[in-house]
Formats: structure tokens, C-alpha cells, sequence
């Protein structure tokens, strides 16, 4: 496996963006709910708010914007996921429980690949999460 970026395409960070016009909701689901980091913010950027949520010290993360007029981001399908892949069952079951008190229930995958050993949960959108668990693979 390549452990660096190539000559030619050399990525100094990764991020995932997209709207929502839930953004105080997102917020708490991937951050108190899945146990993300928030690691900034930004209010009234040309009409945006919006957080960036990741993992520390890592060079990737997910940012959510909000627009003042309304920024609704249906999920497109049942396959778009988001898969968070944990070393420990324990720790899936944890964040799945969490979820569940949230009002995050556990929901069937369209892919019954990630019901093997994954739990399969909807963010505030109905965007797919997945904590998979790594053990086996």
C-alpha cells in the first residue's frame, strides 16, 4: 500500500463538504453523538455559516455549510454512506447506544455488506453513517 502522495498529486489535506439547513443538529449528532472533534467554525461568510468536524490530528474532515436563505441536502440514496471503520465492537456499540438515546436509531443498509459488521445510522439530514467494525478485515 502507498504510504505517500505521488509527485504529482501531492494532497496537503482532505475535506468533505456539504450543505445542510440543520447545521446546530449535525453538529451535535457527529460531535456529542459519534464522538467527532469540532476543529472550526465560521459565521457570515458571504451568506455561510459553517463546521469543520474530523479526527485530531488528522488532515481530513467533514465541513457542513449552512446558507442564510436555506441549504437542504436530501440524501440521495440509501448507498451514500460515510464509514468510520473501529478497531473495537465495544466502542461501536457505545456510539450506537449514545445514537439511540439521541434519537438516532440503527436502520437497515441497503447493502447488507455493512450490516455484517457494521452499524448503519442516519444522520439529522438522513445522510448514512457507518461504524464498521475493522476486526477481520
Amino acid at each position: 500500500m502507498r504510504q505517500q502522495w505521488t509527485d504529482e498529486l501531492q494532497v496537503a489535506q482532505v475535506r468533505v463538504a456539504r450543505p445542510t439547513d440543520r447545521l446546530k443538529e449535525i453538529e451535535k449528532f457527529y460531535c456529542e453523538g459519534v464522538g467527532l472533534e469540532k476543529i472550526g467554525s465560521f459565521t457570515g461568510h458571504r451568506g455561510y455559516n459553517g463546521i469543520m468536524i474530523g479526527l485530531p490530528n488528522a488532515n481530513y474532515h467533514l465541513e457542513f455549510t449552512e446558507h442564510i436563505e436555506g441549504s437542504p441536502c436530501p440524501a440521495p440514496t440509501k448507498d451514500n454512506l460515510l464509514v468510520l471503520y473501529i478497531p473495537k465492537q465495544e466502542t461501536i456499540q457505545h456510539i450506537a447506544n449514545r445514537l439511540l438515546q439521541m434519537g438516532y436509531p440503527e436502520v437497515e443498509p441497503e447493502n447488507l455488506y455493512w450490516a455484517e459488521k457494521g452499524v448503519t445510522i442516519e444522520d439529522p439530514d438522513g445522510w448514512r453513517l457507518v461504524l464498521m467494525n475493522t476486526e477481520g478485515i
